[in-house]
């Protein structure tokens, strides 16, 4: 144990997610193949519905935010793991950690509140099909977006200011693959009394209270459903929440696992397995998720490539 004093390091080190040099590189090629999948996938999604007025309706508009949320989020823990999966320096600096908090807090409470308003506007074009237009205006839209983003910015300043206001002098070596709020706190010489509840209120107010409104609003869409007396028209809906709902449930569950253990945790490598469900692996499936089942995507994306192969 590394002598406590009350200073902080402005260095750390990731201990990342295996110390075994013989998985190193079958690591670092899974890491990769899922970051490039996440970016296509995503790009594609954006591209598809930018160059297709068709699909230019509010589902789609959530359906790019999204996008550039999971685009933004991957790209911000991703590359830090494929270079420290094969360097040896895997150091990184107070700065450089502040500032992947930051993203990783802003981008993951946006999702959190973006997801909802998701399903929000899935319960007024299934419940509500004759005023769906006039409800999901575009005025409505940008605001909900908006909306979002401004929650998961406030989130992100809030704790990150809380967080690093703590003295972590018990170690300078980080038990994680990136800079996660619960693996700092273990580190602080200092009761970290308010930046844990900070975290709980967030996970209260952000992650369950969003939960908590795309049940409502699934609930409200079953209903609906149950009452559809074409077969077609109900396996249609069923299809579409299907896709959403499994998401939602593969997020917010492994988000409230992590966040809400901080400091008691007794295996933070099972810990670290589960923060890499939602900081890779959902991001990369999110896109495969709300496309796979999805004529119009499917349509669209096969008209993309037939006319990129006509100009080439």
């Amino acid at each position: 144990m590394e002598n406590l004093n009350q200073t902080s390091p402005n260095v750390f080190i990731l201990l990342g997610l295996s110390t075994v040099p013989q998985f190193q590189v079958i690591y670092f090629l899974i890491y990769l193949g899922i970051y490039m999948i996440t970016l296509s996938g995503n790009i594609l999604l954006i591209t598809v519905v930018s160059t297709n007025p068709t699909l230019h309706t509010p589902m789609y508009f959530f359906l790019c935010n999204l996008s550039v949320i999971d685009i933004i989020f991957s790209s911000t823990i991703v590359p830090v793991i494929l270079i420290n999966t094969l360097s040896k320096d895997r150091s990184i600096s107070l700065l450089g950690c502040a500032f992947q908090m930051f993203f990783s807090l802003l981008l993951g409470g946006t999702e959190c509140i973006i997801l909802p308003v998701m399903s929000y506007d899935r319960f007024v074009a299934i419940c509500k099909p004759l005023h769906y237009n006039t409800i999901m205006n575009k005025k409505v839209c940008v605001c909900l977006a908006l909306v979002s983003w401004s929650g998961g910015l406030v989130n992100a300043l809030i704790q990150v200011t809380l967080t690093f206001q703590l003295p972590f002098c018990r170690s300078h070596y980080v038990n994680h693959y990136f800079c996660e709020i619960p693996a700092f706190i273990k580190l602080s010489c200092k009761d970290p009394w308010l930046t844990e509840r900070s975290v709980y209120v967030a996970a209260g107010i952000i992650v369950i209270c969003a939960f908590f409104l795309t049940v409502v609003s699934y609930v409200q869409i079953i209903s609906t459903v149950l009452k559809i007396r074409s077969s077609e028209g109900g396996q249609k809906a069923f299809s579409t929440c299907a896709s959403h709902l499994t998401v939602v449930t593969l997020f917010y569950g492994t988000i409230m696992f992590v966040n809400l253990q901080l400091r008691t945790s007794i295996f933070p490598e099972s810990d670290k397995i589960i923060s890499l469900l939602y900081t890779v692996v959902t991001p990369m499936l999110n896109p495969i998720i709300y496309s796979i089942r999805n004529k119009d995507v499917k349509n669209s994306v096969l008209k993309l490539v037939k006319k990129k192969n006509t100009f080439s």
